[in-house]
């Protein structure tokens, strides 16, 4: 892994990636809309930055261009498909044999196999309610994007994460295949170890074509695991 894309770098979680990006010693390629360019000041120096809508097709193109590895923030700003637009545009012109990890929530579900708590269920629908109702967000275009990318033969993987908290590194979260399983159960990770757990993913081909849901490594329910098993999602 030589050169990496990092498509909504100037985000919380973008900034962290680049972090963990430039210490790997990867080349870096940020993509971020035009407003948000002085959020990524600190790397100016360090990376190349391409200004644009994530959706912006042709922005998606010269970004990923001779990319090994791409990260992508899916974000389902507004109405438009943002998030679905993001993804198809990194699906189609992301080099044959890139790494593609995507990110989102836990709400997004491969198989149909994950256990979702009523609380849990109650706020996906009211935030997905509230969200078109505003036009702010739109949750169902996320899951679009998700399906669309679980269809691809493209070497991908969706990180789906839990509740995040700032802090400082704990390390690399635990994963398992499906929510419910009770390694999850905290339901938290620190922000950074998110995007550690993104570029990391870059490296392993374990992780391809999978959508791990990640926790804490030190979270109790992390700690607390009755096997190896467990932890490691296997």
């Amino acid at each position: 892994m030589k050169k990496v894309c990092i498509v909504g770098a100037s985000g919380k979680l973008g900034r962290y990636m680049v972090r963990h990006a430039l210490d790997k010693g990867y080349e870096v390629v940020g993509v971020c809309r035009k407003k948000s360019v002085g959020k990524l000041d600190a790397f100016r120096d360090r990376i190349t930055i391409i200004p644009g809508a994530t959706n912006d097709r042709e922005v998606i193109r010269q970004a990923v261009a001779d990319c090994d590895g791409v990260l992508v923030v899916l974000v389902p700003w507004g109405m438009h498909d943002y998030a679905s637009g993001t993804a198809r545009a990194v699906l189609d012109f992301a080099e044959p044999e890139a790494r593609l990890v995507f990110s989102c929530g836990w709400h997004i579900s491969r198989d149909g196999q994950d256990v979702y708590s009523r609380g849990f269920k109650a706020i996906e629908k009211a935030a997905t309610w509230i969200g078109r109702a505003l036009r702010v967000v739109d949750i169902r275009d996320q899951v679009k994007a998700c399906r669309m990318i679980f269809g691809s033969d493209t070497r991908w993987t969706v990180v789906r994460g839990s509740d995040l908290e700032e802090g400082e590194s704990e390390g690399l979260p635990v994963w398992s295949r499906h929510v419910g399983d009770s390694v999850l159960a905290s339901n938290k990770t620190r922000r950074i170890d998110y995007a550690l757990f993104m570029v990391e993913a870059l490296g392993n081909d374990a992780l391809i074509r999978e959508a791990p849901a990640i926790v804490g490594c030190k979270s109790p329910s992390a700690l607390e695991a009755p096997s190896a098993l467990e932890r490691t999602g296997t």
